[in-house]
């Protein structure tokens, strides 16, 4: 059993959290799966009693944090692979969204990745390996209107992400930060809250998000279980990714940020790039 990789996976009742929780204990690997309500993953504790275990974890309260990481590490003697995947979205146009509901998103998507990332980094610097996956999103990558704060976290995982990964190489830790797509996942019905000063008359835009998700949490989108199969395999492979698009709309969607980022800089650069000091103030 002690050759079997152990994941530490947040956010795991419901959702990739779930599913991907599920893969891993089938392709015969530990887990330590965390959640608020932890009761709702014991029957995966009863399902593998060996290798499944099920721990309270609110990734915005660092003690808890703490108490996570060290039972996990009592309970399988180390930590491979740390899935940061709790958190939620908030709906609403920037102007209509509060400090109050702005911070807690900022403290469980960016505060509570930190938390746990910081708190596990000591563990798998000490055994030389290990490997930390960012569940980010498309939204991290391309921002869409009335999903601003949510994308603002996400785009603070991908820099978190990219600095991790170039600070901890040399201690043989990997990371990847995956960028799902529309996955049916309930996102809508489970975590998503919404801003408290509506202007619909200013930004209907919040509205026609609110609508939108009918489709992004329906069974045109994609497979959870697709997803945290690509997920294992990602982590498992010889050179794993460092970013791992999931979806056809997410790798559409990140080609065309690309090309347009592009196209507006083009007119610019000639001018823009000119910014050095002229040679006589030099002299």
């Amino acid at each position: 059993m002690s050759e079997k990789k152990v994941w530490f996976i947040t956010g795991a009742s419901s959702g990739l959290g779930r599913a991907l929780a599920e893969e891993v204990l089938a392709q015969g690997f530990r887990v330590v799966a965390t959640a608020r309500k932890p009761e709702v993953l014991q029957d995966l504790a009863d399902k593998y009693p060996d290798a499944a275990r099920v721990l309270k974890l609110d990734v915005t309260n660092l003690r808890n944090v703490k108490s996570a990481v060290a039972n996990a590490v009592k309970e399988f003697g180390r930590i491979d692979v740390v899935v940061n995947n709790a958190g939620y979205g908030l709906v609403g146009a920037i102007e209509e969204a509060n400090d109050e509901k702005v911070k807690q998103q900022f403290d469980t998507n960016v505060f509570g990745v930190l938390n746990v990332t910081r708190e596990v980094l000591p563990v798998l610097r000490e055994q030389q390996t290990g490997h930390v996956v960012n569940i980010g999103s498309l939204v991290g990558f391309t921002a869409f209107p009335a999903f601003g704060i949510y994308s603002a976290t996400k785009f603070a995982l991908e820099g978190l992400s990219e600095a991790l990964a170039a600070e901890t190489t040399a201690f043989g830790i990997r990371t990847t930060i995956v960028e799902p797509g529309a996955f049916h996942t309930g996102f809508s019905e489970r975590s998503v809250t919404i801003a408290d000063n509506r202007l619909p008359e200013v930004y209907p835009v919040t509205d026609e998000m609110l609508g939108a998700f009918s489709y992004y949490d329906s069974e045109a989108t994609g497979d959870p279980r697709k997803a945290a199969k690509i997920i294992v395999e990602a982590v498992e492979s010889e050179n794993p990714p460092f970013r791992l698009p999931l979806g056809q709309d997410a790798f559409d969607a990140i080609d065309a940020k690309i090309e347009q980022i592009k196209q507006e800089i083009a007119p610019w650069r000639e001018r823009a790039s000119r910014t050095a000091f002229d040679a006589a103030a030099t002299a």
